[in-house]
């Protein structure tokens, strides 16, 4: 499976513009054979998340949800979107949502570790741990951004069957460790396939890194971006976690009970 990787420049609260970004390039990696597209964290709404909790009218997120369900129907690809999601308790978070190529929601998660001073004040953690899903013959899972630096939150993932780990970021300049380091070392410990798509350029005031990397099951980098706007490929082997698996088997050989004790 041909997967692409939207690293972009969103623009902050223009819902028209960074929809049209991705509807282009949803065109785009259509056409050079990708079944998903994966955009980076609050790519829509653009990322500065006091002023999206402050302007953005929780009535229009519906519609939104609707559009982007169209950009993925009309170009017959898988998507996945990062949004805020306000629950029937008024809570707010960052969501993630894949679909498939009918607009279907079919994965839906609340990031679980919110990442500085911005992000805490506009949102609230969630609890519930990432889910697996079927897209196209892969075990399939999310989560987003600073999720991915916690191990345990990876390894709930691959512990749940997933192969295929797909994580909008928003990762400032300077952490170059990041996806240069730490996420090779994730797609190995866990030995699944993680994409992992972030913003470029600036955005109110925040210098993003771009950077955004496609690491295999083998520690592999199967593709990486620079710092400047980029749609990337990489090719998904349906076979590769299962080799990975077999020859090193982490998953097996891991002792959770033992490991719970040290905790006591």
């Amino acid at each position: 499976m041909l997967l692409a990787l939207l690293q972009a420049n969103a623009v902050v609260m223009d819902l028209d513009a960074n929809c049209a970004a991705i509807d282009e390039a949803a065109g785009t990696a259509v056409a050079a054979g990708a079944k998903v597209l994966l955009t980076p964290e609050l790519f829509p709404t653009g990322y500065s998340p006091r002023r999206v909790r402050a302007e953005l009218d929780p009535a229009v997120l519906p519609e939104l949800r609707t559009r982007l369900a169209g950009i993925a129907r009309r170009h017959r690809i898988g998507l996945v979107y990062s949004l805020p999601r306000v629950s029937p308790q008024g809570e707010w978070h960052i969501s993630a949502t894949l679909l498939d190529t009918k607009g279907t929601n079919l994965l839906t998660y609340d990031k679980i570790h919110l990442f500085g001073p911005e992000e805490r004040a506009a949102f609230g953690p969630a609890a519930r741990p990432p889910a697996v899903v079927s897209f196209n013959g892969i075990p399939t899972s999310m989560v987003i951004c600073y999720d991915v630096e916690f191990p345990e939150a990876v390894r709930a993932a691959a512990v749940a069957g997933a192969e295929l780990l797909l994580v909008p970021t928003a990762l400032a300049h300077g952490y170059d460790e990041v996806p240069q380091v730490l996420l090779r070392a994730r797609a190995l410990e866990s030995q699944l396939t993680i994409a992992y798509a972030n913003h470029s350029g600036v955005e109110e005031g925040c210098r993003f890194l771009g950077g955004s990397v496609i690491a295999g099951p083998d520690g592999s980098l199967l593709a990486a971006a620079g710092e400047e706007p980029e749609l990337l490929y990489a090719e998904v082997d349906q076979d590769a976690a299962a080799r990975a698996r077999s020859e090193v088997p982490y998953l097996a050989e891991r002792r959770p009970d033992l490991y719970r004790s040290w905790d006591s």
